[in-house]
């Protein structure tokens, strides 16, 4: 952004300094969009576990979780993507335990599942990645998106329309 050039960022564990880097890039007059993550997939799966845990917020029975799997090389765990499936899901006004887990195996791209449970039945919501085209693509439409724009913006707002 100090450079004066529109930025796509895709990594994680920098959200702290989003006030800075705000700041930054207003100064700047450039534009930046990110995220956890840039597949289409995966977004639409944060809206669709986000309203999950809206619709049982008020269901004390059913119990929460969220589950990962990365190939054995990827560092962070749990994932940011995961963390953002959590924040949604405490978002949209689940109080209760979540319980989060990761595990780190093989070449697989990643998988994120969420859950609940109750004594009745069982809800198992998941987005699988078969490759990292997903990833791709969607950091590809961000930067296409991105130019001659000005600010802070997130991939929810290329994908469902916001700020832009």
């Amino acid at each position: 952004a100090a450079a004066g050039v529109n930025v796509v960022v895709g990594t994680t564990g920098w959200t702290k300094d989003l006030e800075r880097v705000r700041e930054v890039v207003s100064a700047s007059d450039t534009g930046l969009i990110w995220s956890p993550n840039f597949s289409v997939g995966v977004n639409v799966f944060f809206r669709i576990a986000s309203e999950a845990a809206r619709l049982l917020a008020a269901e004390p029975e059913y119990g929460a979780w969220a589950w990962e799997i990365h190939h054995d090389t990827k560092k962070d765990a749990p994932s940011g993507t995961l963390l953002k499936l959590v924040d949604e899901m405490r978002s949209a006004g689940y109080d209760r335990p979540i319980d989060v887990s990761s595990n780190r195996a093989g070449r697989h791209p990643g998988t994120h599942e969420i859950g609940f449970d109750s004594q009745a039945d069982t809800i198992v919501l998941r987005h699988s990645a078969r490759n990292r085209e997903g990833f791709a693509r969607g950091a590809l439409k961000a930067a296409h998106w991105i130019r001659g724009k000005r600010g802070t913006f997130e991939f929810s707002d290329v994908l469902f329309g916001g700020k832009g």
